[in-house]
């Protein structure tokens, strides 16, 4: 029998999770991204209940890939470029607990690549003001509805599309091309 390849998973909170799915789908390596919810206390929550704030939880990317293409650390350096982590609560226009940056990681080893990615980000100055990004355990994850599936791909038209998420997928394209998929 075959030994199966190793997959990692990495559940990332950066601010709606539109723009993360967007950006991530881009990248060699990743084999599925699944928008949900993650770090709150309500069981099932929906995503109207979510931007309520009131659920505890974040919008939240959950990322399947192939550590032998692509590492963890080379994920946070893509998630970190593509929000902004020193702002609590709040990416651009998006503000509630529900788009706070969080990094819900798998294991010790994904904790210790977190807490070092942010010390060195932090050393290096690349922000002006402190990340405040979480790193919290994964306690549970729950799917998004299917409608918030491959939003950006079904939906390249719409105004927050074209305004907010066109932008950052660019953004990954030109800073991470040696990283991104190649056209079959």
């Amino acid at each position: 029998m075959a030994a199966t390849p190793q997959r990692e998973v990495a559940t990332l909170a950066g601010g709606c999770f539109w723009c993360l799915e967007a950006a991530f789908q881009q990248l060699n390596g990743v084999e599925k991204v699944e928008s949900g919810y993650a770090g709150g206390h309500v069981a099932n929550p929906s995503y109207e209940q979510v931007c309520t704030g009131t659920t505890g939880h974040a919008e939240v990317l959950q990322i399947t890939f192939d550590p032998a293409i692509i590492s963890f650390d080379d994920l946070l350096h893509v998630f970190f470029t593509i929000h902004d982590p020193t702002t609590l609560n709040r990416q651009g226009a998006d503000v509630g607990t529900q788009y706070r940056s969080a990094i819900f990681y798998h294991g010790p080893g994904q904790k210790a690549v977190a807490e070092r990615v942010i010390a060195e980000l932090q050393a290096e100055g690349v922000w002006d003001d402190p990340i405040v990004t979480e790193v919290k355990p994964l306690e549970i994850f729950y799917p998004a509805e299917e409608y918030h599936r491959d939003y950006y791909r079904r939906n390249p038209n719409q105004g927050y599309c074209r305004a907010v998420i066109a932008p950052k997928v660019a953004k990954v394209r030109k800073l991470y091309l040696d990283k991104l998929k190649q056209p079959a």
